[in-house]
């Protein structure tokens, strides 16, 4: 059994990366998480084989491996508590939908649940060069997105569609879930225009609706991923309380800069990072053909 011993230079790292995290998020809002992942392996340090491991090529696979998979597993606890909590604040505002968020989340709990396992069956490395390829999608849509700043916020159902379609939401949920559980994501980013293919609701009550299905997702994911021991809660708290403080800076922040620019610019740092895991993980792509 792989043992992760951390300094407590690395706890203190933890909840810089959660600053960090929460930071991205508050700056840019949705995809702002996708940095978790990359932060606790190469800045956290998990990356790092220890030299009890490091002396033997077969322990030093079996370390890169696991450690892999807790990086997915951690990142998803704290995404699904932070979501959990930023979920109650858009209710208070009135911005949640609750049967519309719980009717999407109960599909997407099987798929989470499946791509969990699937998750834990894959090699790690694979599993990153996977996730890298994910991040450039995510920044190539961030890139593309064109809303205005100051456009004007439709707060009312938009008339002609019905409120809950089955026939749509239960396989857009399952299939979001099955994302979220593969890679360890909240996967707002998939949910938001899940929840507006799939129901009525406008765009400011589909963000808010949408931290329902991420919560429930991260946490799913994360309740999976600790049956193989691949969850690190004290990581995971250091990360959400280093986000929450995060979260604030980088929203004060963004109300003073254009938005635009901002989700341009995270999207090239996402780009430059996903390129760096997929040199560090470039085997894994002959790991799953095998």
């Amino acid at each position: 059994m792989i043992e992760i011993i951390l300094s407590p230079l690395q706890y203190l790292l933890a909840v810089v990366a959660g600053v960090l995290v929460g930071f991205s998020l508050g700056l840019i809002g949705g995809g702002g998480s996708i940095l978790a992942v990359p932060l606790l392996l190469y800045f956290v340090g998990l990356a790092t084989i220890p030299a009890q491991y490091a002396s033997s090529p077969v322990l030093a696979k079996e370390y890169v491996n696991f450690v892999d998979h807790v990086a997915l597993g951690t990142t998803a606890l704290a995404v699904g508590l932070n979501a959990y909590i930023n979920s109650y604040i858009h209710f208070r505002k009135g911005n949640v939908k609750v049967k519309e968020g719980i009717t999407f989340a109960i599909p997407g709990v099987a798929g989470a649940t499946f791509g969990s396992y699937l998750s834990h069956i894959t090699p790690g490395q694979s599993l990153l060069f996977f996730f890298a390829i994910l991040m450039i999608a995510i920044a190539l849509m961030m890139m593309r997105n064109r809303s205005a700043d100051g456009a004007k916020v439709v707060t009312q159902e938009r008339p002609g569609l019905m409120r809950i379609s089955i026939g749509k939401i239960v396989p857009t949920g399952f299939i979001v879930g099955f994302a979220s559980g593969y890679f360890g994501i909240g996967g707002g980013f998939l949910i938001v225009p899940g929840l507006l293919f799939s129901t009525s609701i406008c765009m400011i009550k589909a963000v808010g609706t949408s931290l329902i299905a991420v919560g429930t997702f991260g946490i799913t994911s994360a309740l999976i991923y600790s049956v193989y021991g691949y969850v690190l809660p004290v990581i995971s708290i250091l990360y959400l309380l280093g986000g929450i403080a995060g979260g604030y800076g980088g929203a004060s922040i963004a109300s003073k800069m254009p938005r635009g620019t901002l989700r341009k610019a995270f999207a090239i740092i996402i780009i430059i990072v996903a390129i760096y895991i997929m040199v560090q993980n470039y085997k894994g792509i002959f790991l799953f053909i095998h």
